[in-house]
């Protein structure tokens, strides 16, 4: 579970949905519906975001010094001290819908069917948002303008509006839903408002480390009761941080000339035959 989690955490393909999945496809002993499924899998969340803390350590320190910095000041003045307050238009929207709306989500977790169907949506959702991009650079291409006239129309993190970081964190809220991907709809709606690919997944990236270290607040006590693993759900965290500093490293490559496609048909793929195999038994 630990490498599960890790591997396909940051890829685009939801590691919530195949958490769920994945379990009963391979008739494993625990239930996702245990009262520490959840706060389980939050603990390989905070190896994951580890993980990111390690990969983006400096640019951590840069953000965290511009968040202070602008706010004492009441004004954004450098890209880092702008690149904060994106963050946090970014993260409150998921915040919020992850507090009122918790017993709702939890309780999706225990059904795999649900989370098939979901990896079919974001396997859709993945090639929409690629379908849309795709007119957007044609719209470009025809203006008549140089490759490099052209790539300007795409911006990096930095520059986005606040709207669109708030657009990009509402579709993070989306991921609560197992099988649709947190990466994946968030890189999606970098897209949309109008991020190169690789920008895309840094600012998935980043936004992704603030709303698993609070969730992990929230869950990881209810673990530290009597006759929950700790140990082993401690050496599963370890394995989903090697697991996702690994697989960030290989995306951030990827997206320099890749696309989010490949990882939508494979959703789609998946999701069929998780329901082909649930529904008969095998």
């Amino acid at each position: 579970m630990g490498l599960l989690q890790g591997a396909s955490e940051l890829f685009p393909v939801s590691s919530l949905g195949h958490a769920v999945l994945v379990p009963s496809l391979m008739h494993w002993s625990f239930k996702q519906s245990d009262p520490s499924f959840v706060p389980f899998l939050v603990l390989l969340h905070l190896g994951t975001a580890t993980a990111l803390l390690i990969l983006y350590r400096e640019q951590w320190v840069a953000i965290i010094r511009g968040f202070f910095t602008a706010a004492i000041r009441g004004q954004m003045k450098t890209d880092s001290e702008r690149l904060s307050m994106l963050l946090l238009a970014g993260t409150i929207p998921a915040a919020v819908l992850g507090v009122f709306l918790e017993s709702r989500i939890k309780s999706l977790f225990a059904s795999p069917y649900e989370a098939a169907g979901f990896l079919i949506a974001n396997g859709i959702l993945m090639l929409g948002f690629e379908v849309l991009r795709r007119r957007a650079e044609r719209r470009a291409a025809l203006s008549g303008e140089s490759r490099d006239e052209q790539e300007a129309h795409f911006t990096s993190a930095e520059r986005i509006s606040f709207r669109a970081a708030a657009l990009v964190g509402a579709c993070q809220a989306l991921a609560f839903l197992p099988g649709i991907s947190r990466s994946g709809i968030t890189i999606g709606g970098g897209l949309l408002a109008g991020l190169r690919h690789e920008e895309a997944a840094r600012f998935s990236f980043l936004l992704a480390t603030p709303v698993i270290l609070g969730a992990g607040i929230l869950e990881v006590p209810q673990l530290f009761s009597k006759g929950v693993p700790v140990g082993e759900y401690l050496a599963a965290a370890g394995l989903s941080g090697i697991a996702a500093y690994a697989s960030a490293r290989f995306l951030l490559r990827y997206f320099r000339s890749g696309r989010l496609d490949p990882y939508g048909w494979y959703c789609i793929a998946a999701g069929l035959a998780g329901l082909a195999l649930l529904h008969f038994s095998l």
